[in-house]
């Protein structure tokens, strides 16, 4: 088996059919589960952006304070996107963001897009890492591609779990999810035929990545907890959010082992 044979077998596993695993789980979510799951999905974020996208991109980089100033912009850029995002959604002054007494369900899909742009971003760089894992060894590649599939999973549930608060449909967020997923492919196939210069940007595309997971969990979801202010769903949520982080350190501890 040729060593892009085995990156772009890794590279599918790892990027689809994790997607598939979970959606067993998330596609069957009923409607009074998704706050829980977006409480979840916060610490999942933030604990895989500080325990793991920040990290990496700062060991691969030469100097941090250029990971830290792309940080800085991607949060800036998002922020810009989001604002085309709810211009789009806005006819003149018809719209729920004009309007500070509106009560919606949901955010008319910018979180769901944000961390759709942010999980792309991330299965991208998990393609890459699985090509610069084979051209190194076979060995290698396989343990690192069972590494990724296993860390992807928690941040995955985090995904639909966003998704569905934004007002997306499970099926939609199921088909969105995997059509993200197939950035793992690309990243795969692309880092095996041009690794060296990707492999220049792949701290860019980390903290672009970081970014924009940042700016879901802190600008879009946190602030939707405020609403519930009783002191047991407070409790819920910081359990929840600690929950989400723990997942994720708890990935890393047994990949690093």
């Amino acid at each position: 088996m040729s060593v892009l044979a085995w990156i772009f077998a890794a590279s599918f596993i790892g990027g689809v059919l994790s997607i598939f695993c979970v959606a067993l789980f998330a596609l069957n979510v009923r409607a009074h589960w998704i706050s829980i799951l977006v409480s979840y999905a916060i610490g999942a974020l933030l604990g895989a952006v500080f325990l793991d996208i920040l990290p990496e991109a700062i060991k691969l980089s030469p100097n941090s304070t250029t990971v830290s100033a792309t940080v800085l912009f991607g949060i800036l850029l998002f922020f810009t996107l989001e604002k085309v995002l709810i211009w789009r959604h806005c006819h003149h002054d018809e719209c729920e963001v004009h309007e500070p007494h509106a009560q919606v369900a949901h955010d008319h899909g910018r979180s769901g897009a944000m961390v759709i742009v942010g999980d792309t971003f991330h299965n991208f760089i998990d393609g890459i890492i699985i090509a610069a894992a084979f051209l190194t060894d076979t060995h290698l590649g396989i343990v690192t591609s069972l590494a990724i599939i296993a860390h992807e999973i928690p941040q995955e549930v985090g995904d639909f779990a966003i998704l569905l608060h934004s007002g997306y449909s499970k099926l939609r967020a199921f088909k969105m999810n995997l059509i993200s997923s197939f950035a793992t492919v690309v990243g795969g196939v692309l880092g095996y035929l041009t690794l060296q210069t990707m492999q220049a940007w792949t701290p860019s595309l980390l903290a672009l990545a970081a970014a924009s997971l940042i700016y879901v969990a802190v600008a879009d979801l946190i602030p939707g907890l405020h609403k519930r202010t009783k002191l047991s769903d407070t409790v819920q949520q910081v359990v929840l959010i600690a929950l989400g982080i723990g997942t994720v350190a708890l990935m890393n501890s047994l990949i690093t082992e």
